[in-house]
């Protein structure tokens, strides 16, 4: 992360001025305060997942009540990053971090104090809203300060931040339940929110000014019409959202019901699936640089990833039983390729945009995502399930089968296009 951009500012301990920012100021300013942001938005995304027994016997929430509230954080997520990115690409992202963390940490304490259903789900649809614009905010921070060049190193890091968030919302979790109650973790969690909203505004220097684009249609057609936009949304957007969907849900159901796996085998496979997610948001930024190095552009990397993430999938259609444990991991470690179209929209666009573009993707993918989740269960529930409620194989089968016919689209156009140049060239060539 050496490589900050010249001639932006320096902070002299007190205040930023103009001049340059160091690589080891960018690291302290920027990256740590913005990632300790996405950090505490995975944590409070998947934390539910841990402490679903706790919060059904401290609310008498029956299953179906336990669904929509913790969807509701992902409700929340998608209703409101249209305007987050609007206000990104308008103010300074330090100033519309802080309030935001300091409204998730108000839906936090919230929800460390609630005794029903409804007030649960007030408080947890309040803590997605605060959160909302952890990711973004981050990635329009990073896109200012850093390089373009090293920029899917450092968004890599970020994404493995975002999984050291996710894989503490497991283990560690556990273990602070022997000591304390979850609504005393919920507090804890509400302070975080807060001290690193503070960090954010007290340490993050301000970006330098750029063109404002005012709030019109036009302005968000212009980021769905941006050719690198297009391109990327149709090779990675339904991948990504498969990833989400999948990740979040049936991976573990998979293991249980086809795998034939006990909880805890399944629980430890699921910590080291979300571990994987930071292993593989370095590499994916690691090899993405190494290839712009042999002149070979990102989205081509991306293609190769999807390309791959798709052949996971296959397995899980075709069953490979040599090893459903290894499956589940591959499918979490080589799934954060697609968080690559952070990166590829953010060199595309122009500054004043970075902000909606990564918005708009996140709006489709947790809308996809939606989509995903439910639409798998609704083909494994053709089948019926046996005495323990466990559900056959094909069902899982067919469900993957169609997630990989909806993915092997975007792979062929993507193919097409690049041949269709080469093609050209070649009668070109001959002529």
């Amino acid at each position: 992360m050496a490589d900050a951009q010249p001639a932006r500012g320096r902070w002299d301990g007190r205040q930023y001025v103009p001049g340059q920012l160091s690589g080891l100021a960018v690291l302290c300013l920027v990256f740590i305060p913005y990632a300790l942001g996405h950090y505490i938005s995975c944590l409070l995304r998947t934390v539910n997942a841990v402490l679903a027994p706790q919060l059904v016997t401290a609310a008498a929430l029956s299953p179906g009540e336990l669904g929509l509230l913790t969807s509701a954080y992902f409700f929340a997520f998608a209703i409101a990053q249209l305007p987050v990115g609007i206000a990104l690409d308008r103010f300074d992202p330090r100033l519309v971090q802080c309030p935001m963390l300091l409204l998730a940490a108000l839906g936090t304490l919230a929800f460390a104090g609630s005794h029903d259903f409804a007030q649960m789900l007030c408080a947890r649809t309040l803590m997605g809203l605060g959160l909302a614009g952890c990711f973004m905010a981050a990635v329009k921070a990073i896109s200012t300060w850093i390089a373009p060049a090293k920029l899917p190193s450092v968004q890599g890091y970020l994404i493995a931040a975002g999984g050291l968030g996710a894989a503490s919302s497991t283990l560690p979790v556990q273990l602070f339940l022997r000591h304390a109650d979850w609504r005393w973790l919920f507090i804890t969690l509400a302070a975080a929110c807060a001290v690193i909203g503070l960090l954010i505004l007290l340490l993050a220097p301000t970006p330098p000014s750029s063109p404002r684009k005012p709030f019109s249609r036009g302005v968000l057609a212009e980021v769905y019409r941006h050719a690198a936009f297009r391109e990327t949304a149709a090779l990675v957007l339904v991948p990504h959202t498969v990833f989400f969907g999948i990740q979040g849900l049936w991976v573990g159901r998979w293991l249980t019901d086809v795998g034939r796996l006990p909880e805890q085998g399944v629980a430890w496979l699921l910590y080291l699936g979300m571990a994987a997610v930071i292993f593989g948001a370095i590499a994916v930024g690691m090899v993405t640089e190494w290839a712009a190095k042999k002149g070979v552009d990102t989205i081509t990397v991306a293609a190769v990833g999807v390309a791959l993430f798709v052949i996971v999938q296959c397995g899980f259609v075709l069953g490979w039983r040599p090893s459903f444990a290894l499956l589940s991991v591959l499918f979490t470690l080589i799934g954060t390729i697609t968080g690559i179209e952070y990166t590829i929209v953010a060199q595309a666009m122009p500054p004043s945009l970075t902000g909606r573009a990564a918005t708009a993707l996140n709006l489709l993918i947790f809308t996809g995502a939606f989509a995903v989740q439910a639409g798998f269960g609704q083909v494994v529930g053709l089948w019926q399930p046996d005495a323990l409620q466990r559900y056959p194989a094909v069902a899982y089968q067919a469900a993957f089968l169609l997630l990989v016919l909806l993915q092997l689209p975007g792979l062929a156009w993507f193919v097409w296009r690049r041949r269709r140049p080469l093609a050209r060239n070649a009668v070109e060539s001959v002529l």
